[in-house]
């Protein structure tokens, strides 16, 4: 798939920007300057790059608890997500939701989801409206290998399989439930091997290469678009850090780690565009500054910004 200079410069700032953000994450996380949990997306930055690549403003995603990346990578303001991270008024939830639940409809930002396997059902919904109002929108669903266990997704992937709903299905396997090995937790290898069960095209793919990534999507979008229904992407990918920042990883080991982040997917994407003369090390520089400043921004709105007043305590509350 022939791919031009600025879409893959933008690939490669979204990746940037999207380990920037997480990075800062962490380091505010440790200083006690956030609450609550955060589950980091470091390491697996090229899945949500090289699918949001395909999707217009008008496409929607579902995200999951480590969706901060997916937010960046279609479009999400890092300043409104560092607010909601804080708590503050200024955040995309008003303070209320936290790293799990952002969302920005307006950017078709369904919501990440703190409730494993809360996506694919959303994400059926998002595409049958597609359907009913004669659009061509796309449904691209991240949802991981723990959450391809729950009947949500079943559920999701027959009725959207049945209906021909224009859903894709991207399952980042990071080859752990937590603390629970895939090996341990489901009898197939591969994730993509159920979309069989779907009659519907299913491929697994090297979740640690952004090409990789946004050649599959790229099939599995233009399928969708054209009315011919869903497709299931498995992108074997890993996670950096521990299932959550504070998680004490007593079940993988420091070896493992370090194999997988020999395949950085930033590291290796950059050292392919230099080989393309796509970048500079001039560029590369500029990137990361620029990335940087962004996210020193944001962080800054954040903790300029007002924690909510008790009376909005009740509002936006509908159940």
């Amino acid at each position: 798939m022939a791919v031009d200079r600025e879409k893959l410069l933008g690939m490669y700032t979204t990746m940037v920007t999207i380990r920037q953000f997480e990075g800062r994450v962490a380091e505010l996380f440790a200083t006690g300057k956030i609450p609550g949990f955060v589950h980091l997306y470091i390491g697996e930055e090229a899945v949500a790059t090289g699918v949001c690549a395909h999707l217009r403003r008008d496409d929607f995603i579902t995200s999951t608890h480590r969706g901060h990346g997916h937010l960046i990578a279609k479009g999400g303001d890092p300043r409104l997500m560092m607010a909601e991270l804080f708590g503050k008024r200024t955040g995309y939830c008003k303070g209320k939701g936290g790293s799990m639940h952002i969302a920005d409809v307006e950017l078709g930002i369904l919501g990440a989801n703190g409730i494993v396997g809360g996506g694919p059902p959303i994400a059926a919904g998002a595409a049958l409206s597609a359907r009913y109002r004669g659009t061509d929108q796309v449904v691209a669903c991240f949802f991981g290998d723990g959450a391809a266990n729950q009947g949500t997704f079943h559920e999701a992937a027959n009725l959207a399989a049945i209906w021909k709903l224009p859903v894709v299905f991207v399952c980042e396997n990071n080859h752990y439930g937590i603390s629970l090995h895939q090996g341990k937790h489901m009898a197939v290898a591969d994730v993509a091997d159920r979309a069989r069960a779907y009659d519907m095209p299913g491929v697994a793919v090297d979740g640690m290469d952004v090409m990789a990534v946004y050649e599959a999507a790229g099939e599995a979008v233009k399928r969708a678009r054209a009315g011919d229904g869903p497709s299931l992407i498995e992108c074997k990918t890993y996670r950096f850090r521990g299932h959550f920042e504070g998680d004490p990883e007593v079940y993988r080991s420091r070896d493992e780690v370090a194999e997988w982040q020999k395949r950085d997917p930033i590291a290796t994407f950059r050292a392919r565009l230099l080989e393309m003369q796509v970048l500079t090390e001039d560029k590369v520089r500029a990137i990361d500054e620029a990335a940087r400043a962004r996210i020193d921004e944001a962080v800054s709105f954040a903790e300029g910004s007002p924690l909510p007043e008790f009376e909005e305590l009740f509002e936006d509350v509908y159940a």
